[in-house]
């Protein structure tokens, strides 16, 4: 398993955001060299955990919860093979373009190391937008994605460092309580039934889905 890219955005103008100043950092591109990677601060008033890297949107992205987002290279093939068109490492917005891992399912409170020192935990699957519509210009793309359910992961830093393309991951620490990304993913979007299930990953679930599986099984109970 290993890192094949760190991406990083820019702010650039665009028509498809509904961001203030309409700008975006979603179109990131391989970085060669070494990026650090530390807990940026809470969501809504800082963005990225990579230095460099523009989150623009605070409302939705960013934080320490979201503070590094990761796809699969894998699933970044299939979805080539699918829209018949090339899709290059870090088009998806993701900062970690991923190697023989699968991004997708791994567990909620999944810690992965990344060359000599840092650390990263699983918080949640990615919930597409208008804004990752538009930038890859594909007619319903938002339903598609979301029916695939292969959404990548956010993850928290918990260990700051280091990182750059070549760099071994390794999974230091799999919980076994068997809440999945994708299933996180299915539950807040599809099958909100599954929505109990998460409450088993406890407080490393991103406290947004969280509150919305403690919500659901309250209003349950009533």
């Amino acid at each position: 398993m290993k890192l094949l890219s760190v991406n990083l955005g820019r702010p650039r103008p665009v028509p498809y955001t509904d961001q203030a100043q309409g700008v975006t950092g979603i179109d990131k591109r391989p970085f060669d060299g070494p990026v650090r990677v530390a807990a940026p601060g809470p969501k809504g008033s800082v963005g990225s955990g990579l230095a460099g890297d523009a989150v623009c949107d605070l409302r939705h992205h960013g934080g320490d919860d979201q503070a590094v987002y990761a796809f699969a290279r894998e699933d970044l093939d299939d979805w080539e093979r699918e829209l018949g068109r090339p899709l290059t490492n870090g088009v998806f917005g993701e900062n970690l373009t991923t190697d023989g891992l699968d991004v997708s399912g791994a567990l909620i409170g999944e810690r992965w190391r990344i060359g000599s020192g840092v650390v990263l935990e699983v918080t949640s699957g990615r919930i597409p937008c208008r804004t990752f519509q538009g930038h890859l210009d594909e007619r319903g793309w938002v339903k598609r994605f979301t029916r695939k359910a292969a959404t990548g992961a956010y993850l928290r830093v918990i260990e700051p460092g280091e990182i750059r393309a070549g760099d071994a991951i390794e999974i230091a620490h799999r919980p076994d309580h068997g809440v999945t990304a994708a299933l996180q993913f299915r539950a807040v979007t599809t099958e909100r039934e599954l929505l109990p299930r998460l409450l088993a990953a406890g407080d490393a679930l991103h406290p947004e889905a969280l509150a919305k599986a403690r919500k659901y099984v309250a209003d349950q109970a009533h």
